[in-house]
C-alpha cells in the first residue's frame, strides 16, 4: 500500500478538540490486518436505548459488512450498541468468506461488551478482494472492551485512516430546550469517492434523544446535501458507509428541533469537505454552485458533471481558465441545459453571460483566480429555480502516483 508522506495542502491546521458525548465511548487497538505499528481498529460502545441511524452505499458490489449493517438497521433500540470499524482490509468481494468474517467479529464483539449481536454493527475499509484476518480483530477485543474511554474520540479518528493524510473531526454544539446539545462526528475518506448515499466511512454521535425512525429520516435527507455533494474521482466505494447515533444522554428531545437539525447539517458537511481536502494527491478545494436549474435534481447531476470531469479538474490543477470544459460538462450532463442561457462564473469573474463570453471577461484576471487553493466555479442555467453545491478537489500526478502503487 502506498506510504503517505505528507499532508494534503488544504488540511485543517490541527485536528478539532471534540467534546466527549454522553452515552459512548471508544476504544483503539493495532491489531495488524494490514499496518503494521499503528492502530487499525476502532471501538465505539453506545449506552442501552440509543438509537443508530444509517445511510450506505448503492453499489451493485456492496462488502459484507454493509450488507449486515444494512439488515440491522431499524431493528429493536433498548439495549446498548456497539461499533466495530477496521482498516486496511475492506472485506469486499470476499464470497462466504466475507460473510463468516463478519459473524465472527460480531460475535466477538457481542461477548466482550455485553451489546446484542444484533446492535453490533461493522464497517471494513482497505483493499477490496483480500480474505479479512478476522482472528486478528478477534484476539485485541478484550484489551479494547477494558479500555474504553468517553474522551478517545480522536484515536478512533486515527484508526480508520487508509490512503488518508488527516484524520477528520467535526462539532457542534446547541441549545435544545433550555439544555446544552453536543455532536461530534469522525470520518475518513481520499480517493473512491463518488458517495451514492453517503461517503466513505462516517461515524456521529450526540447525546440528544432522537427516535430511530425520525433519525433515519433526518440523516437521509441531510446526506443528500452534504455527503452526497462531495467527489474526488466519480468512483462509487464497496463500503461507504454513515452511522449517526443518539444516546439520549443529554435528557432532552431534538427530534423536531430545527437548530439541532442544523448543527448536525453543518457536522456532515464540515466532515465531507474535510473528506474532499484529502482528495488523493488533491491541491485545490473547488466548490461548484449551480442555480438556474429545472429542478434541485437536476442542479445536482450538472454540478457533479463539472466535477467529475477530468478534463475539467486537470485544467484546475493547472490554473487554467478554460471555461470551455465547463461548457461541455454541462452539455454532456444528460439534464435541461439550454446553450443560449447559459451564464459562468469564476469567483466573481464573469466569464460567460447567455450563451457566449462576457464582454468583461478578462483572462488575466482568471488566470490569477485560478491560482488560488479554493475556488469558486458558478454557473446558472437560466431556466428555473433548481440549485446545488457540489464540492471537489483538482486531479493531478499524486492521484495516479497513489492509486497506482496502493496495493504494493
Amino acid at each position: 500500500m502506498a506510504t503517505i508522506t505528507h499532508v494534503s495542502p488544504l488540511a485543517p491546521e490541527a485536528f478539532p478538540d471534540l467534546p466527549a458525548i454522553g452515552g459512548v465511548r471508544f476504544a483503539t487497538a493495532a491489531a495488524g490486518v494490514k499496518y503494521q505499528d499503528r492502530p487499525d481498529v476502532m471501538l465505539a460502545v453506545l449506552d442501552p436505548g440509543s438509537a443508530v441511524a444509517g445511510v450506505f452505499t448503492r453499489s451493485s458490489t456492496r462488502a459484507a459488512p454493509v450488507l449486515d449493517c444494512q439488515a440491522k438497521i431499524g431493528g429493536a433500540s433498548d439495549g446498548p450498541a456497539a461499533i466495530l470499524v477496521n482498516s486496511g482490509n475492506a472485506n469486499a468481494f470476499t464470497g462466504h468468506y466475507g460473510q463468516s468474517s463478519v459473524a465472527a467479529v460480531t460475535q466477538a464483539v457481542a461477548e466482550a461488551t455485553s451489546v446484542p449481536v444484533s446492535r453490533v454493527f461493522t464497517s471494513s475499509t482497505g483493499v477490496i478482494g483480500e480474505r479479512l484476518p478476522h482472528e486478528r480483530i478477534v484476539a485485541r477485543l478484550s484489551d479494547l472492551a477494558a479500555g474504553l474511554s468517553a474522551g478517545a474520540i480522536g484515536d478512533a479518528a486515527r484508526a480508520i485512516m487508509t490512503t488518508d493524510t488527516f484524520p477528520k473531526g467535526a462539532s457542534r454544539e446547541v441549545t435544545v430546550g433550555g439544555k446544552t446539545v453536543r455532536i461530534a462526528g469522525i470520518a475518513k475518506g481520499s480517493g473512491m469517492i463518488a458517495p451514492d448515499m453517503a461517503t466513505m466511512l462516517a461515524y456521529i454521535f450526540t447525546d440528544a434523544a432522537i427516535e430511530q425512525s425520525k433519525l433515519q429520516e433526518m440523516l437521509g435527507a441531510l446526506s443528500d446535501r452534504t455527503f452526497n455533494c462531495i467527489t474526488v474521482d466519480s468512483d462509487t466505494s464497496t463500503s461507504d458507509s454513515v452511522l449517526v447515533c443518539a444516546t439520549g444522554a443529554a435528557g432532552v428531545d431534538a427530534t423536531d428541533d430545527p437548530a439541532f437539525r442544523e448543527a448536525l447539517e453543518a457536522v456532515m458537511r464540515d466532515l465531507a469537505q474535510q473528506v474532499v481536502r484529502d482528495g488523493e494527491g488533491a491541491s485545490k478545494f473547488v466548490e461548484i454552485r449551480v442555480t438556474g436549474a429545472v429542478s434541485d435534481a437536476e442542479a445536482r447531476v450538472h454540478g457533479r458533471a463539472i466535477a467529475n470531469s477530468p478534463l475539467v479538474k486537470t485544467a484546475i490543477a493547472g490554473e487554467d481558465p478554460n471555461w470551455g470544459r465547463i461548457v461541455m460538462a454541462i452539455g454532456k450532463s444528460g439534464a435541461t441545459a439550454d446553450r443560449d442561457r447559459l451564464s459562468i462564473s469564476f469567483g466573481d469573474i464573469p466569464v460567460a453571460e447567455k450563451g457566449w463570453v462576457s464582454p468583461d471577461y478578462s483572462e488575466d484576471a482568471a488566470a490569477a483566480y485560478m491560482k488560488r487553493p479554493e475556488l469558486v466555479i458558478s454557473v446558472d442555467l437560466g431556466l428555473g429555480e433548481g440549485r446545488a453545491t457540489v464540492w471537489t478537489c483538482d486531479l493531478t500526478h499524486g492521484y495516479i502516483r497513489i492509486n497506482a502503487d496502493y496495493r504494493s
